[in-house]
């Protein structure tokens, strides 16, 4: 990596290495210089740098490069001189631009040379194959090797400035500028692939603008100019999506501009939203969504008349027949019927987005499914007077279509009307988002409306018709169609309509007996039939004597007296509950409401924080710029008193700027000061270093001579002191050296005595060791009988333990054993008795048949004398009473009360006892249960239920 003393040796440099051809090093000497730490401070020759390195990056095509030395000079020029980072830019996209030009000239094949699927990919393999076995060859292949690789340099420096640009609110309008040009490169070049591409990019940019809110230099979205522009940049996106046909991306381009509305708060201009509206009825028109096309022309309607003043009656005319004929268009029934609950909440979901974005505010209600209909548009066209606006023939076909009832001659009434219409439209002058109205779009809707309408009104007049005559009756399509047409009728239940193409008819009818025209009809044919059998079949008189019409009345009455009670109770007890449960609701919805309190509470508290805490940032932003900006005057004053000159009038705006050129220039003079000094202080210690040099070297010599003389003496008197050491450490040794012997025997005594002592010490310990030994095995064998011990305990324990578990066990299970062996008895006593049951009641059951069936022979023989002296046990009846005979006679199983008992015992004699299996005497009625044969009544011997006779 070269390093340069100052940015212009570097540029010298470059140019150099371009003189002799080496772009690659000039390149990267301008990158390493661009890109290192050291020049950070603007200046003029930065700029001048700049504009030879992105000459050099778009000569080489080189992207990379220019990006990075683009981000590395915005992060310079960010805050001392932002118009030379756009002059920068703007002169790097002109030279993009021109060497595209200048390709696509030098080629003459524009569709091959641009006939790439996507400028990001690179080449395919089947195409480099296809080009090795076709043998491609020529000028085809210079085209594409030549104008391709450019589009491809051009398009990435279109995304290279919008990156760097995103999220500076300084250059805003180059932001937009190169956003339209990107926009209009690929309208001219019909690039879809990199308009999608361009539109995801510029709605990420948006998105993360508002994500980060705490950028320094973020834009502002609510300042005009700023929302102006960026509205600017998504109208053109929407007018490129529509002349290119991507629809998709223009509805989403539209979801755009209604996101910005929203975030802003703010409606745009009546001319933008005329746009706006103008691209939705092609939209929706595209998308065959003919309800939001018909509102898309009424809200345009309505701005056009409002606004635009210099609309002419023949324009608003149009516009006025197009919104009927849109709404007409409209089918009559409901697209959802027949659809899944989640088809028709996302349909809710759907309504509700387009009817936001077309301006229509809708409650999203569950009632209110649909949320625009047609039924309401055709409403809204007669309120809002758009009828009165339209021109004859419209007005005709839509009371024909709306008002008539004419079930033979609709279509062939509306033909000729709709061949009028066909021939209206026409360019608008005064409408300049709309440019041409052709009302001839809407004649096939219209057809199929006036089919549907024919085979609605012919529904409700016959019940079968020829398939030639529906043909007949409906000119514009053949059977086939019409057929098709009312499949889809049918399906949404619009119409009941069934095809015989053996008999050749149509069958007319209804579904279901819930439709609409039946309702009626049931309702009065019920009526009818009730007064009938009234006629034929008057109600009976009332029975003169109540008791005997209501022989059961005690009963009845007392039963429906309970059956009144249990229903009070259970009254009471629903009141009661439901006043638990509105309390208990009650109690919810107040800890809810409190709850929704303390959290706006919490919102409101953070919402004045957060506003005191950016009113104190601006406050402490304003009071740094108010100092900066003294600071500058104070700057600006002190230079004006150094250069003498006259004030001038300076703008505040221009203050800043000026106080920083002057630092500027201070900084640049003090520098040359500095380097002139440096250079003056350099050539006067250079003087001072000759002059003392002689001087220097006389000193050193005489130096050396002093201190050889002086080692010399030190030398002797070093050597004296070392003799007269010597001959007194003789002496000395002669002195001690009569006392060796006495040494020697005192030696000898210390060591007897220690060595006596050290033995004594160790027999004394290995006593206490082996004492210590002892002691802890005596311990050991202690604690090793007691740990056997417990074991043995512990084991003996479980033991006993576990076998009483064993014979709990076996305990329980012989107990379970005899409780299933003596349930299963009782189990097989009970099936006996309760067979034993049922062949008694079977058997009662045929006496009692028998019995009714001699009663009914005896009762239908009135003329025939009776029996007397018949035994009761051969079959033969009793002689019956007049009165008797007059009495009900209770059934077979049946209550009779204790009141009506003594009366039916003295009116006649009661059917002979009959003999049951035990050998009682009871009626069937009276017979014990197999519960009564099992444990006698705890009411005593007065109760009802007794023991047979057979256990008396």
């Amino acid at each position: 990596m070269a390093t340069f003393a100052k940015p212009e040796n570097a540029l010298k440099r470059a140019e150099e290495l371009i003189t002799v051809g080496q772009k690659q090093e000039a390149l990267q000497a301008l990158h390493d210089l661009i890109t290192s730490r050291r020049y950070r401070a603007w200046q003029k020759t930065l700029e001048r740098i700049m504009f030879k390195y992105v000459e050099l990056c778009v000569d080489m095509r080189r992207g990379r490069f220019a990006k990075d030395g683009l981000i590395q000079y915005r992060i310079v020029c960010q805050q001392v001189n932002i118009n030379s980072l756009e002059e920068v830019i703007k002169h790097f996209m002109h030279l993009a631009t021109e060497r595209a030009e200048l390709a696509r000239n030098q080629a003459q094949a524009l569709e091959e040379a641009l006939d790439v699927e996507d400028l990001e990919a690179d080449k395919r393999p089947e195409d480099l194959m296809l080009s090795y076995v076709s043998g491609e060859k020529g000028k085809d292949r210079s085209d594409r090797e030549l104008v391709t690789p450019w589009f491809k340099f051009l398009w990435e420096t279109y995304r290279t400035v919008l990156e760097i640009l995103r999220n500076n609110s300084r250059l805003e309008a180059l932001y937009a500028m190169t956003a339209h040009r990107a926009f209009q490169f690929c309208k001219q070049y019909k690039r879809t692939t990199e308009f999608r591409r361009l539109c995801e990019i510029i709605r990420n940019h948006l998105a993360n603008l508002n994500k980060y809110r705490d950028q320094r230099d973020r834009p502002d979205l609510s300042a005009p100019e700023s929302l102006q522009l960026y509205l600017d940049t998504r109208f053109e996106q929407l007018k490129v999506a529509t002349e290119l046909g991507l629809w998709q991306e223009a509805f989403r381009s539209i979801e755009d501009i209604y996101g910005l509305m929203c975030m802003v708060k703010k409606t745009p201009k009546a001319s933008l939203m005329v746009v706006y509206y103008g691209k939705l009825t092609e939209i929706f028109w595209m998308s065959s969504n003919h309800l939001y096309h018909a509102y898309a022309w009424l809200k345009l309607f309505s701005l056009q008349k409002s606004f635009n003043k210099n609309l002419s009656q023949k324009d608003l005319q149009l516009i006025a027949s197009s919104v009927v004929l849109a709404a007409l268009s409209v089918p009559p029934y409901d697209q959802s019927y027949g659809a899944s609950h989640l088809e028709l909440e996302n349909e809710k979901e759907r309504s509700l987005r387009v009817a936001n974005l077309i301006g229509f505010e809708v409650e999203p209600k569950a009632e209110n499914r649909v949320a625009l209909s047609r039924s309401s548009l055709l409403s809204e066209l007669v309120s809002k007077g758009v009828m009165s606006c339209v021109t004859q023939e419209v007005k005709d076909l839509y009371h024909v279509l709306e008002n008539e009832f004419l079930p033979l001659d609709l279509a062939l009434k509306v033909q000729p009307v709709l061949s009028k219409i066909s021939k209206l439209g026409g360019k608008l002058s005064s409408v300049s988002s709309v440019p041409e109205v052709q009302l001839s779009q809407y004649v096939p809707a219209l057809e199929k409306l006036a089919t549907l309408r024919l085979l609605q009104q012919v529904s409700q007049v016959y019940q079968t018709i020829q398939i030639d005559n529906i043909s007949k009756m409906i000119p514009f399509f053949d059977f086939t169609v019409i057929e098709k047409i009312s499949v889809d009728a049918v399906r949404r239940n619009f119409l009941a309509i069934k095809v015989d193409h053996m008999k050749g008819a149509v069958f007319f009818g209804k579904q279901s007996i819930e439709a609409e025209g039946l309702r009626d009809h049931l309702s009065l044919l019920a009526e009818s039939l009730s007064k009938a059998r009234t006629m034929i079949y008057p109600p009976a008189k009332k029975a003169a004597k109540l008791g005997e019409a209501l022989s059961n009345l005690a009963e009845i009455v007392e039963k429906e007296h309970k059956r009144l009670l249990a229903r009070k109770s259970i009254i009471e007890k629903r009141k009661e509950e439901q006043e638990r449960l509105l309390l208990e609701m009650e109690r919810v919805e107040e800890t809810k409401r409190r709850e929704l309190q303390k959290m706006t509470e919490e919102a409101e508290q953070k919402r004045i924080a957060a506003e005191y805490e950016q009113r104190r940032n601006q406050r402490i932003l304003k009071e740094i710029e108010d100092r900066e900006l003294e600071e500058a005057q104070a700057l600006l004053h002190e230079a004006e008193k150094r250069s003498k000159r006259k004030k001038k009038p300076v703008l505040e705006g221009v203050i800043m700027e000026l106080a920083l050129n002057e630092q500027l220039r201070e900084r640049q003079e003090m520098e040359k000061k500095l380097l002139k000094f440096a250079k003056t202080m350099d050539h006067l210690e250079r003087a001072k270093r000759e002059e003392a040099a002689p001087l220097i070297e006389s000193a050193f010599k005489q130096r050396l001579a002093e201190e050889a003389a002086l080692h010399e003496r030190e030398q002797q008197q070093e050597i004296e002191l070392s003799r007269q050491r010597h001959a007194g450490d003789l002496e000395e040794k002669r002195r001690l050296g009569r006392m060796l012997e006495n040494k020697r025997i005192l030696q000898e005594k210390v060591v007897s005595s220690r060595e006596a002592e050290f033995t004594r010490m160790k027999r004394e310990r290995q006593e206490r060791i082996s004492q210590i030994i002892q002691s802890r095995k005596q311990e050991r064998e202690a604690r090793r009988k007691m740990i056997f011990f417990l074991r043995s305990e512990e084991e003996r324990q479980k033991r006993l333990q576990e076998e009483e578990e064993a014979r709990k066990r076996e305990e329980a299970e012989r107990r379970k054993k005899e409780e299933a062996e003596r349930q299963a008895k009782l189990d097989e006593i009970a099936e006996k008795q309760r067979r034993r049951m049922l062949e008694l009641e079977e058997k009662e059951k045929r006496e009692r048949e028998e019995i009714l069936r001699r009663s009914t022979a005896v009762l239908s023989k009135p003329a025939e004398p009776p029996t007397l002296g018949r035994p009761a046990e051969l079959g033969g009846a009793a002689p019956i009473p007049a009165a008797a005979a007059t009495a009900p006679t209770p059934g077979p199983g049946k209550y009779v009360p204790r009141h009506l008992r003594a009366k039916m015992d003295g009116a006649g004699q009661a059917p002979p006892p009959e003999t049951d299996k035990w050998g009682g005497g009871s009626k069937p009625d009276d017979r014990p249960s197999w519960r009564d044969e099992r444990k006698p009544s705890p009411f005593g011997s007065g109760s009802r239920t007794s023991w047979p006779a057979s256990r008396r």
